[in-house]
């Protein structure tokens, strides 16, 4: 049985890893910092790594994309798109409760940074003045607040760690945008077996020549006559110089297009250095297990 890293228990990968990898293919290795994930894949220790990489509400998770290229050399394998509710998780106090803000009595919130800026207009709405305090999970903050038992504490998170901790659910879907979704990626050395998907996806990083004069513009140039679409390009600091960037690329198709492979060339042409980085399927939330059955 494959064993799988990743953020957990009672987190938003945890359910992400459930609805579309199932429960009787893989093992499931919880871990706590997402540095653990990472090693423990990159080691051998566990065979695949699930890495939330970017959020509807505030963009690329840096940290995670750093490690991806900065740390490891762990091919992608997949990719998925998950819905993230967020919710209130704590205790009541005892008396009577604020009708006017029914969480007035909450002084400190704890989660994970990512979940905390997804919720901004919620904090600013009814706890203005609360303290944040940001923990390895949103999970951790559950667990947290359920070691607490104080009213005055509270989290951010998801209901599986409001069962698992045993903590209600005080507001339920309390991100800013209803239409909140993580992508995730699946990082490990050996391709998994999977359902087709007839969406592909090719991640790159270019790192330009120095001093180079329209050097981006002919990157980019390189697609576009192909008509080769970008889904995403992001700048990154390649951490070697300062003012010095690489560009980390997303394309729509796989590496078995003669196009892709010829951009790829007359990039290299002019100096720019390409690193692929995976070249994957994608799912939908709605395209459910996506485990082939063996």
């Amino acid at each position: 049985m494959r064993r799988i890293a990743l953020l957990g228990p009672g987190t938003f990968s945890e359910e992400s890893v459930q609805h579309f990898l199932g429960s009787g293919h893989y093992e499931y290795v919880n871990s706590r910092f997402i540095s653990d994930v990472f090693t423990q894949t990159a080691s051998g220790q566990t065979d695949y790594g699930v890495i939330p990489i970017e959020n509807t509400i505030d963009g690329s998770v840096a940290l995670h994309m750093d490690w991806l290229v900065h740390e490891v050399d762990l091919p992608i394998q997949a990719e998925w798109v998950y819905p993230v509710d967020i919710n209130l998780i704590g205790f009541t106090p005892k008396g009577q409760i604020d009708s006017e803000n029914p969480y007035r009595h909450i002084r400190k919130v704890l989660s994970h940074p990512v979940a905390l800026a997804q919720c901004r207009q919620f904090i600013k709405q009814h706890m203005p003045d609360v303290e944040i305090e940001q923990v390895s999970t949103t999970a951790e903050g559950v667990r947290q607040v359920q070691a607490a038992k104080d009213p005055a504490t509270a989290a951010f998170g998801t209901t599986n760690a409001s069962k698992l901790y045993d903590v209600p659910v005080l507001a339920a879907l309390i991100q800013d945008h209803k239409d909140n979704v993580t992508r995730f990626l699946l990082v490990g050395e050996e391709k998994p077996q999977l359902q087709k998907s007839e969406h592909m996806k090719t991640t790159i990083l270019v790192t330009m020549p120095e001093d180079y004069p329209g050097g981006l513009h002919q990157v980019l140039s390189a697609f576009a006559w192909r008509r080769i679409n970008l889904s995403r390009i992001e700048s990154r600091p390649t951490k070697k110089k300062l003012g010095n960037y690489y560009f980390y690329i997303e394309i729509e198709g796989s590496l078995d297009s003669i196009l892709l492979r010829s951009s790829f060339e007359e990039i290299e042409a002019i100096g720019c250095e390409v690193r692929i980085l995976g070249c994957y399927p994608c799912y939908t939330h709605k395209s459910g297990p996506i485990m082939m059955e063996v």
